[in-house]
């Protein structure tokens, strides 16, 4: 039978730094690091921001897990064919925004929300605010 969606290769993680910068909130994670991150690990530190802002204010996930990787069962021969998807992940490039966090916030709030977050990562991440001047222009 045919598999409805090809099964996709293992690729590159882009080279160089990614240049964005924040688009929707007043502070966001930033990574430092490149590499993979699963949908459950991005999950999970989505889930930390929701109780660190006791579920108030905005949150959005700038990184969606859309690759999927394949995995063979443990102890089983070499050959017959690529395993069947385990799970998915999101390539991520250092300097990607992967949360940010709006609304009627204090900082400090939106600052612990994100560090605990942080914890819930495998890469290295850093807190990015917005620059004052453009924060005052959101808020008019």
């Amino acid at each position: 039978m045919k598999q409805p969606y090809r099964k996709a290769f293992k690729g590159r993680i882009g080279r160089g730094y990614f240049l964005g910068g924040l688009e929707f909130g007043h502070m966001g994670l930033r990574a430092v690091e490149g590499g993979r991150l699963t949908l459950t690990q991005m999950e999970s530190a989505r889930r930390s921001i929701r109780r660190g802002l006791n579920r108030a204010g905005l949150v959005w996930s700038r990184q969606q897990a859309t690759i999927p990787v394949s995995r063979k069962p443990s102890e089983v021969r070499m050959g017959k064919g690529k395993g069947a998807v385990s799970h998915k992940v999101s390539k991520v490039r250092p300097g990607h925004i992967l949360f940010e966090v709006g609304g009627n916030l204090p900082d400090d709030v939106a600052e612990a929300a994100l560090s605990r977050a942080q914890n819930m990562l495998p890469r290295k991440t850093v807190v990015v605010r917005r620059s004052p001047s453009l924060a005052n222009d959101l808020l008019r």
